[in-house]
């Protein structure tokens, strides 16, 4: 019994990588300007973060139609028995219901989606495990237990270094990001129940970041083994300097670096920082 894996864009897997795991990928769009671009595809981060600042407006996002779901499940269907199909939170996008809905419009191979709860290379995690397994030869079941077991452990803490840019997308009244820029005000953010809240409002830069490592200590400090990603938006210079910072400070921990791409820069912004983790 053969076993696929399908994820979408916003896991920012590396081609190479991707390619190494025979991972297939679903990308999602920006739109700028009602011309849409395919992330990881058409538009890279870096591209991306430069085009922003040629516009007014910030983009839109738009989630994989499922018709392409459709194509790729039917494709794989002549070489596989089973998809795992594992995408970003349900509760900021679509991505997933669109895999559920396009597994059932296939016949001749067994579609299981499986809802990360999380975006970024914190949904990459799943990703890398399930494929490992897969080409090892373990099955669907076996997988989805894995991914489940997984789950408990994850974490994911971002922090919004331009309050402005959540401002421009809805997210903060113009009062509140004037204020909070005066203020120097950092919010750190997280996952709770498949949605983006506020972790914590924090005074600078630097204490958020460290907020965000003390978090990472709270659960190191069991001494088991823990797997970490350092993720940026356009600051990777930094990133590998708070990598260097955290791998002296937790021996215990591996650490990796990753990006927020653009469909999910176009939410947090430029400058904003980020780390997830989980226990091996």
């Amino acid at each position: 019994m053969k076993t696929a894996v399908v994820t979408d864009s916003t896991a920012y897997i590396p081609k190479e990588m991707r390619e190494r795991l025979h991972i297939h990928m679903m990308p999602l769009n920006v739109i700028f300007s009602n011309e849409a671009h395919r992330e990881e595809v058409d538009i890279a981060a870096d591209e991306f973060y430069e085009e922003v600042k040629k516009h007014d407006k910030l983009p839109t996002t738009s989630q994989p139609p499922i018709g392409l779901f459709v194509e790729k499940f039917e494709e794989l269907q002549k070489e596989y028995d089973d998809v795992i199909s594992i995408h970003l939170s349900s509760g900021i996008s679509g991505t997933y219901q669109g895999a559920v809905s396009a597994g059932e419009m296939v016949e001749g191979i067994k579609v299981h989606a499986f809802d990360s709860e999380i975006s970024c290379m914190v949904q990459g995690f799943y990703v890398i495990e399930a494929a490992k397994m897969a080409l090892d030869g373990q099955g669907a079941g076996e997988i989805m237990a894995r991914l489940e077991e997984m789950k408990p452990s994850v974490r994911a803490y971002f922090m919004v270094d331009d309050l402005s840019h959540l401002q421009r997308g809805g997210r903060l009244s113009s009062a509140q990001a004037l204020i909070g820029s005066l203020l120097q005000v950092k919010p750190v953010l997280h996952f709770v129940d498949k949605v983006i809240v506020p972790f914590e409002k924090i005074r600078t830069r630097k204490k958020a970041m460290k907020r965000i490592a003390d978090s990472l200590g709270d659960d190191a400090a069991s001494g088991e083994k823990y797997k970490a990603v350092i993720i940026h938006a356009k600051r990777e210079s930094e990133a590998k300097d708070w990598k260097t910072e955290l791998e002296a400070r937790f021996p215990n921990v591996e650490f990796d670096i990753s990006y927020f791409g653009p469909v999910i820069g176009t939410h947090l912004g430029e400058g904003s920082m980020g780390m997830g983790w989980y226990k091996i």
